[in-house]
């Protein structure tokens, strides 16, 4: 892969109910918001959340009659990664960010992208239900006792794109964990999760970012396609959908992706 193919943002988590196809989206838009050319693939050709969200801010364009800052999307129906690998291309020539949202399950297509990602983003919700995704930790000292199998999978793709990176102008791969509604979370849990976290991101090399707390916020603005950036098309806004909006922002901020040269933002009156 070049350094002038589009960098690969991949939303993968084999546990459901992360929110993880809402942050996928939310990260999309707000990477069009400034001014980045930005495609998409949900991989999963049955429940199709990220395709579906974006299709419904389509219709809401047509029938509003406005312009949203949006992305290219399509969902793969195939079977082979051949066939994934020449549509994301196809899809994604000419474009600064290919994001692909994958399924909430044990999938060889996502296996197959994470290993691909520039950055590799994997949200979890703040309980050991998640974080085993990643690691088991001892009952008693809540220690991490061993890798996952697919922490396992990362660690070693990693290190074999290091060593990569400069024979084959690849990107090295940036694995962000992001906490996700972490306001829910009793203290003496989360600070136990936070040890926890601390500790295996020392072994295997990732880093850890705040993410969204809320998630009412997100299910009401599914069937319109809209997004907390959106907000000259919300409405009056409440104090709940501020501070996520202020969330997003930090999310976006944290990934630290490499926004193009020349791109040039949406103009805050477009957005209003």
């Amino acid at each position: 892969m070049s350094s002038n193919a589009p960098h690969r943002i991949v939303f993968a988590n084999e546990k459901g109910g992360t929110g993880k196809s809402t942050t996928a989206v939310h990260v999309a838009i707000a990477l069009a918001y400034q001014g980045a050319k930005v495609a998409a693939i949900d991989l999963d050709p049955r429940q199709r959340t990220l395709y579906r969200y974006l299709e419904n801010r389509t219709d809401t364009e047509q029938r509003r009659e406005i312009e949203l800052p949006g992305a290219r999307f399509g969902v793969f129906t195939g079977e082979s990664t051949d066939e994934l690998d020449a549509m994301a291309a196809e899809l994604s020539e000419g474009f600064d960010f290919l994001v692909f949202d994958t399924p909430g399950r044990d999938d060889p297509l996502a296996r197959h992208v994470a290993t691909t990602a520039d950055t590799l983003v994997t949200p979890m919700n703040d309980s050991f239900v998640d974080f085993d995704l990643i690691g088991q930790v001892d009952a008693e000292t809540f220690k991490v006792k061993r890798l996952s199998f697919y922490a396992e999978l990362i660690w070693e793709t990693r290190k074999k794109r290091a060593m990569a990176t400069i024979r084959e102008q690849r990107r090295e791969m940036d694995w962000v964990v992001v906490r996700n509604r972490t306001g829910h979370v009793e203290a003496r849990n989360m600070a136990r999760i936070e040890q926890a976290l601390s500790e295996l991101s020392k072994r295997v090399g990732f880093r850890v970012s705040h993410g969204l707390s809320e998630r009412v916020i997100y299910r009401e603005l599914f069937p319109s396609g809209l997004t907390l950036l959106d907000k000259g098309h919300l409405g009056e806004l409440g104090t709940s959908h501020l501070v996520a909006r202020q969330e997003l922002r930090g999310l976006v901020a944290a990934l630290n992706l490499p926004m193009p040269a020349g791109r040039q933002p949406v103009p805050a009156g477009v957005a209003d």
